[in-house]
C-alpha cells in the first residue's frame, strides 16, 4: 500500500514528515534519505500499533484529495510505501516456565507484549530487542 507524506523543511530544522491519512503519525531525519527511510518505518509502526488497538486502518488518499489539504502548504509530498496490514493470529507455544519468564522480563525492558517480543525477536528484528537484553542483564 502506498500512502502519502508530506516533507516539512524549516530553516535550522530536520526534515519532517506527517502523514494526511494518519493525523499525530510524524518522524524526521537529518538527511532526505533519513526522513524518507524512517518515515516509512514510523508508518508501518504507527499502522500497527492500530491494528494491536482494534482501529481501523484508512485506506490509502489519492493526490487529487489531499491537493487543496492546508497542511501540504510549503510541503512537498511523497508516497510511502508499507505491507498490507495482516491479520493477528493467536498461536500456541510450548516452553519452560523459567524461559517464559526470562523472556517476560526482557518484553517488559522492551515495553513490548510477549508476543511481540517473539514476534520480533525471531524475525531478527534485533534492535527493537537488544536494548531489553541489556536492561535485563543490568538488573540481574
Amino acid at each position: 500500500m502506498e500512502y502519502i507524506a508530506y516533507l516539512h523543511k524549516d530553516r535550522d530544522s530536520d526534515y519532517g514528515v506527517s502523514f494526511p491519512d494518519f493525523p499525530g503519525c510524524i518522524t524526521a531525519g537529518k538527511t532526505l534519505d533519513e526522513a524518507s527511510r524512517l518515515a516509512a518505518e514510523a508508518l508501518e509502526f504507527h499502522i500497527q500499533g492500530m491494528i494491536e488497538d482494534g482501529d481501523a486502518v484508512p485506506e490509502p488518499s489519492k493526490l487529487d484529495d489531499v491537493a487543496a489539504d492546508a497542511a501540504k502548504s510549503g510541503a512537498v509530498a511523497f508516497m510511502v510505501s508499507v505491507d498490507a496490514p495482516d491479520a493477528t493470529v493467536r498461536v500456541n507455544i510450548t516452553a519452560r516456565e523459567s524461559q517464559l519468564d526470562k523472556i517476560d522480563k526482557l518484553a517488559e525492558a522492551a515495553g513490548m507484549t510477549r508476543s511481540a517480543y517473539m514476534v520480533r525477536s525471531a524475525m531478527g528484528e534485533e534492535k527493537h530487542v537488544a536494548r531489553a537484553r541489556v536492561r535485563v542483564a543490568r538488573a540481574g
